[in-house]
């Protein structure tokens, strides 16, 4: 499922590229699958051989001489030098920047809708990139070039007359085939390979660098409108539209419009600060909420896909969940903000170096974590076989746990129904629940535990955010493998007391909290 709306339902978020029939209304192309979940395992996207190789990409050229800072004697003064500087950063970083022609097959759209032949026809679509290796190796975005039976490749022209030039064709630039190197849907990432040599490549910037409120701009072809350039401030630093995803984006208030999918946002030196991806709009075009993949992530993607043709995720073993104030108290937990191991896996990684089920994630590599997404933007770039340096929080002691990044096996999906009429109703709870001795194989991390078969709406439990199929394993930090179990462990809490359950659902542990009524 594609990322959620931030606010009002009628909102959409939307990938950027569309079709180049631009003598119609334009259409968006269908939306980018679902991201990949962090809350299973920690994804992590690496190779062994990445932790001890070297860059596989060469250097981009040098980063944008600075402008003299001499001190302005008037505000007119002042407005022409920032003139001079955005002109010059432009005059950088358009050269790197591409558009991206992609031919694919498309359902035609039929006059009688009770025709059932199916018809496909020929679909043009347009998106951008951005040139990260001299060698022809240039970045997008995979829902740009998914499905495509042809891509193309257009270079930056050398006339100031190409900025209002919007024809799909015939365009100033050069024209280039492309070839898909490698790609990631997960990551919604694309590595691209034309036959050209001693192409202007962009560096990527730290993301260590990148602050809230620092001037960016976005490049790209916005409806078509090749080598066009927007400026804002980055709105946040670490969105993430999914509280149970890995993937975290930099919010930019930018104007981002279809077309700009694969972009580069770059900073004031004309480096890469993220790929523009997605916006979020009630209207279909930008509103100052666009959404760019992290350098970090991009230059990660790039080498691995260069080098492999694909990513191999990894895993530290880890579930892990925001701490709000209800699952710190029902925990016990030392403070009520912050990030909690939720479920260690046995035999993984984590288990091996000693990480448990509650600990507080204080830090990652001696980079403090104040919540999930900073964690995940952290472990996601991690390469298979590196270790990751947890400090954590456990009771009043602070420990610092060194765990191994492993590859991630397939995951295997199923699915089972448990519902029995003999099931028993749980009040406090809102729940129908029956007990289960031994849970399938998909199961296998919660042997035993009591299963959610229904909720009742009638209670007034209705805040409890449990579903059917949910298997409670725990409240507050006690076991549950009965339904006695969890009507003793209820009956210890005080009305109006915190409770935290582990739960197991889909697969994964997690923590619902909330008050007794």
């Amino acid at each position: 499922m594609p990322p959620q709306p931030l606010a009002k339902p009628i909102c959409l978020s939307i990938p950027i590229s569309q079709p180049y029939d631009l003598f119609r209304k334009s259409r968006p192309l269908p939306l980018p699958s679902r991201w990949a979940l962090v809350a299973l395992s920690v994804a992590l996207v690496a190779h062994p051989a990445l932790a001890r190789a070297q860059p596989v990409f060469k250097p981009a050229q040098p980063t944008l001489a600075q402008p003299s800072l001499a001190q302005p004697t008037s505000p007119t003064d002042a407005l022409t030098q920032f003139n001079d500087s955005v002109q010059a950063l432009v005059r950088r970083v358009s050269p790197s920047v591409v558009q991206v022609l992609v031919t694919s097959y498309a359902p035609i759209e039929r006059s009688d809708p009770g025709d059932a032949d199916a018809l496909v026809g020929t679909q043009r679509s347009i998106g951008s990139g951005v040139v990260i290796d001299s060698d022809g190796y240039v970045i997008t975005n995979a829902h740009v070039v998914s499905g495509a039976r042809q891509i193309s490749v257009v270079l930056a022209g050398a006339g100031p007359s190409e900025l209002s030039e919007r024809r799909p064709s015939g365009v100033l630039g050069r024209t280039r085939p492309a070839r898909v190197v490698g790609m990631s849907p997960e990551l919604d990432l694309a590595l691209l390979k034309i036959e050209e040599t001693r192409l202007p490549a962009l560096s990527f910037a730290s993301p260590d660098r990148v602050r809230q409120g620092q001037l960016v701009f976005a490049f790209g072809s916005p409806e078509g409108f090749r080598n066009s350039v927007t400026m804002g401030v980055v709105s946040a630093t670490a969105r993430q539209l999914d509280p149970d995803s890995a993937l975290v984006y930099i919010q930019t208030d930018a104007p981002i419009n279809h077309g700009n999918s694969g972009g580069p946002l770059v900073d004031v030196e004309g480096n890469i600060v993220g790929i523009n991806t997605f916006i979020v709009s009630a209207s279909g075009g930008s509103q100052g909420l666009g959404f760019a993949i992290p350098s970090s992530v991009v230059q990660m993607a790039g080498e691995q896909l260069r080098r492999y043709g694909r990513l191999v995720p990894g895993e530290i073993g880890i579930h892990l969940q925001t701490i709000t104030p209800d699952l710190a108290q029902g925990l016990g937990l030392a403070r009520d903000w912050g990030v909690v191991v939720s479920n260690v896996l046995p035999g993984g990684p984590a288990a091996v170096a000693g990480v448990k089920i509650q600990d507080v994630v204080l830090a990652a590599d001696g980079s403090a974590i104040d919540d999930l997404p900073s964690l995940a933007l952290h472990l996601i770039t991690r390469h298979v076989g590196d270790r990751v340096t947890l400090s954590v929080l456990r009771g009043d002691q602070t420990l610092a746990l060194n765990v191994l990044v492993v590859e991630r096996p397939q995951s295997v999906t199923r699915s089972s129904s448990f519902a029995d009429p003999r099931a028993t109703l749980v009040t406090e709870l809102g729940v129908l629940a029956l007990e289960v001795d031994d849970l399938n194989d998909a199961d296998q991390h919660a042997p035993s535990g009591v299963l959610v078969v229904a909720r009742v709406p009638s209670l007034r439990a209705t805040d409890v955010a449990l579903s059917a199929g949910d298997v409670i394993c725990a409240l507050n930090g006690s076991a549950v493998s009965t339904l006695a179990d969890l009507q003793a462990a209820i009956s210890r809490v005080q009305p109006g007391g915190a409770i935290a359950l582990q739960v197991l659902r889909d697969g994964q542990f997690q923590f619902v909290a909330f008050r007794l009524g």
